[in-house]
């Protein structure tokens, strides 16, 4: 068991509050100590050089993954040497009618290098395992796909 934390700041400063002229930009720090620019998605009045809830939600899915990819890789003997991914997410109305990341797509691309590799139908059971294992995939209600390349 672990406890993550992150924490975040926002302020209104001057600006008037409403919907219209509020500021969606806020601080995220992580509890390495890394900070962050966060705001809503473009769509939402939000800052497009910001990171956006929505596509953090993304990337952690992608990273999660290919952490618990290259995991199961390395106690089934196979050697990685690069992987790529080129994900992403469809924010949508959810059976409750709610807006909500409703489909995630991952695009994994796999090198190996080494005696061992895999066939297609051995990789695809790789990612079947990472997907299984991975705690992100296993938090969220979004259908996850996995298509690898």
């Amino acid at each position: 068991m672990s406890e993550h934390t992150a924490t975040l700041a926002w302020s209104r400063g001057d600006a008037a509050f409403t919907y219209e002229t509020y500021s969606r930009d806020h601080r995220l720090v992580f509890e390495n100590g890394l900070e962050t620019l966060a705001s809503s998605a473009p769509a939402y009045a939000g800052n497009p050089k910001a990171l956006n809830p929505e596509t953090l939600l993304v990337g952690a899915l992608a990273s999660c993954h290919m952490l618990t990819f290259l995991a199961v890789c390395a106690k089934r003997g196979y050697v990685v040497d690069r992987y790529e991914d080129s994900a992403s997410g469809r924010l949508d109305k959810n059976a409750e009618e709610r807006m909500a990341i409703t489909h995630i797509t991952l695009r994994p691309k796999v090198a190996f290098s080494g005696e061992k590799q895999p066939t297609a139908e051995e990789l695809e059971r790789l990612h079947e395992r990472a997907h299984a294992n991975c705690f992100i995939a296993n938090s969220v209600r979004a259908e996850v796909e996995v298509l690898p390349g």
